[in-house]
């Protein structure tokens, strides 16, 4: 088995960090959807503007709120609209690993495009 990348929402803003939440990240579902995340799904968090790298699991955000919103611990690693690459990753068999596409998400404003 090899693990590659599955799904990625790239430069989205986030728009809250709620330190006082027992942690996970919230992301609008509109969003998820685009990129085949469910929720629960283990995703790796990129801050383009500190650096910083984190592991967390997705809760559902309102349909077509442009949420990201970092929770509890993570809220932590973040500013209010910092810009942030969401990542998850997949396990599959070597040959499969080599004709698979991810999907990749380019939002605007945190809302897919028309």
């Amino acid at each position: 088995m090899i693990e590659v990348l599955k799904s990625k929402l790239h430069c989205v803003q986030v728009t809250e960090a709620n330190l006082n939440y027992m942690g996970s990240i919230t992301i609008d579902e509109d969003l998820m959807d685009a990129a085949h995340l469910i929720a629960g799904e283990k995703v790796q968090i990129v801050d383009n503007n500190n650096g910083e790298r984190l592991e967390t699991y997705i809760i559902k955000g309102e349909r077509g709120s442009g949420c990201i919103c970092l929770n509890g611990a993570a809220a932590r690693k973040v500013q209010v609209g910092d810009t942030v690459i969401i990542i998850s990753y997949a396990l599959m068999e070597f040959e499969e690993a080599k004709t698979f596409k991810p999907t990749v998400i380019f939002p605007e404003n945190n809302r897919l495009p028309e």
